[in-house]
């Protein structure tokens, strides 16, 4: 019997689920799972849910010390932390938590909150090597991950789309990158107007495969994980990267798939190849992410796109957190969630809009048409929330 993609890949390389759902994790039973502030805005207004949001609104009402004013930014860390706990109920390996988007520019405050983070996953008895606490791959975030690291609290640096991110987390010791395949593509084929490319041809995987040789031939010890793919060309043309976090759509469909995978990245072939040895300090990092069009963009993209999760998360905290209260039912917080990413608003969330994971996107996009419609959103996030 013929061994399914999924199988073949998982020889050569560790398979991650990009997901906040616990059903699909357990599914697929890969050794690590990611979350982002989307994944958890999306998974936390899902009926099925409403007890790890409730259960993070109690534990912040017990740390506010009676401020009203305290629970809801502290139930925003202490969800994450709750979708984290029972992922590592599930899986055997590490769980990626995210800093707020919003701190992506301030290296005290990333440091600070990576802290309060892991002491809390301490506090619940899991150990801090089996959490990365999870980075924009900023100039300043680079920085905190390097104070982290040396304190033994490992970072997964996100957002990475330019050899100069991936090179400064290499010298700051980070554990891991997660240089981001789809979103490469998306600005490639805007750029270009092509509607497509060849796997071995698509600007992400070019980027990873870059990144991944440079990384083995030049004796980093720094992780390479494939992340935000748009089809699974790309994550064949990928097998052999250390790991590669990837969404249960595309899971299932590597499940599906039969034929023979051939390993594409190997690190004794990197070791032999003519890379040049590259460094960046402060300066010559901005002045290198200031002209690459495509990194530039994308990551303050990225960085915006989580940041109006997470507002929408705040909103979503707040009603719940009143409705804990009084026994109403809450159900605007999942209006406003729409209203928050249909930025023009025509009533419909296009996949520019969305500007968070592609996989919710995927998810919730039903019909496949491109664009999200209020009664796909409502339909995703489950009956217990109404849109209109």
């Amino acid at each position: 019997m013929s061994h399914s993609l999924l199988d073949q890949l998982n020889e050569v390389t560790v398979t991650v689920c990009d997901t906040g759902d616990l059903k699909s994790i357990e599914k697929f039973k890969p050794r690590d799972a990611t979350t982002n502030p989307s994944l958890i805005t999306a998974a936390a207004q899902m009926a099925e849910y409403a007890d790890v949001v409730d259960n993070a609104l109690r534990w912040a009402e017990g740390q506010a010390g009676g401020d009203s004013k305290k629970v809801v930014p502290l139930a925003l860390d202490r969800l994450a932390v709750e979708f984290g706990l029972r992922i590592l109920q599930i899986v055997p390996g590490r769980v990626s938590t995210e800093v707020d988007a919003r701190l992506s520019f301030d290296t005290e405050k990333t440091i600070e909150k990576g802290r309060q983070l892991i002491a809390q996953y301490e506090a619940a008895g899991a150990a801090r090597n089996r959490v990365l606490i999870k980075i924009a791959a900023t100039w300043e975030g680079i920085r905190a991950a390097e104070v982290l690291e040396k304190e033994g609290i490992h970072c997964n640096l996100t957002l990475l789309f330019g050899m100069h991110q991936a090179v400064a987390c290499a010298h700051a010791n980070v554990r891991l990158i997660s240089p981001f395949v789809g979103r490469i593509l998306d600005w490639h084929k805007k750029a270009s107007g092509k509607e497509s490319y060849l796997p071995h041809e698509d600007p992400g995987v070019v980027s990873v495969t870059a990144i991944y040789n440079y990384y083995k031939r030049h004796g980093h010890a720094t992780e390479v994980m494939g992340a935000s793919f748009r089809n699974a060309g790309e994550i064949t043309e990928l097998a052999g990267c250390d790991l590669l976090t990837i969404s249960p759509a595309l899971l299932d469909e590597l499940k599906s798939r039969s034929e023979a995978l051939p390993r594409k990245l190997d690190p004794e072939a990197a070791k032999k190849m003519d890379i040049p040895a590259l460094a960046f300090d402060e300066a010559q990092f901005r002045a290198t992410h200031a002209v690459d069009r495509m990194a530039s963009a994308k990551l303050q993209e990225g960085i915006d796109g989580f940041s109006k999760a997470i507002l929408a998360l705040e909103k979503l905290l707040t009603e719940r957190h009143a409705a804990l209260h009084s026994g109403e039912r809450a159900g605007k917080a999942a209006k406003q969630f729409f209203e928050v990413f249909d930025l023009d608003g025509d009533g419909y969330i296009t996949r520019e809009e969305w500007a968070g994971a592609q996989s919710v996107f995927e998810a919730l996009d039903v019909n496949h048409d491109g664009r999200i419609s209020p009664e796909e959103m409502a339909a995703g996030l489950g009956a217990a929330f109404v849109l209109r």
